[in-house]
């Protein structure tokens, strides 16, 4: 996912880009991409909420919902908290999603500030699978229920 944001409010930002996705597995592996607009800021209580909007590269428009909390372990050592929601306004079997809330996914993640504006992080996920998207997956043979891991870098100019 690629943004540009322009700040329109105290402790609010507009952004807009584009997301890439890419599914593998058996088959033939399947891409889609997205216009994105979402807006970010500091909710009270010091929550930063990203509400999303997606428009597919097929017309098929989503949701997600992100909100997540910093927590200083030391200046440099941060661990943040995160909670995504995730809702599709269309059914698009070929990509396992159908319509209403697809999934949930409660993770942490573990960031050093090298810099303010680079900082390398690791972080762990657990995603559940809701409603029709549930059962497409399990149609599927697909687990609904998922562990997992992330790495990356946050970046930002």
């Amino acid at each position: 996912q690629l943004l540009y944001g322009r700040h329109v409010a105290p402790f609010w930002d507009l952004r807009g880009g584009v997301r890439h996705d890419r599914l593998f597995g058996p088959g033939p592996d399947r891409d889609r991409s997205f216009a994105v607009l979402d807006v970010t800021g500091l909710a009270p209580y010091w929550f930063e909420v990203t509400p999303a909007l997606f428009l597919s590269d097929d017309g098929d428009l989503s949701a997600r919902l992100t909100v997540h909390a910093d927590v200083l372990v030391t200046q440099r050592l941060v661990l943040q908290p995160r909670l995504e929601l995730n809702a599709a306004a269309h059914d698009v079997p070929k990509f396992g999603v159908a319509r209403g809330f697809d999934d949930v996914e409660l993770g942490v993640r573990l960031r050093y500030e090298v810099r303010r504006e680079f900082a390398p992080y690791l972080g762990v996920n657990w995603g559940q699978k809701l409603g029709n998207t549930a059962d497409l997956a399990r149609a599927g043979g697909e687990d609904v229920r998922v562990l997992g891991f992330v790495a990356g870098v946050r970046l930002w100019f």
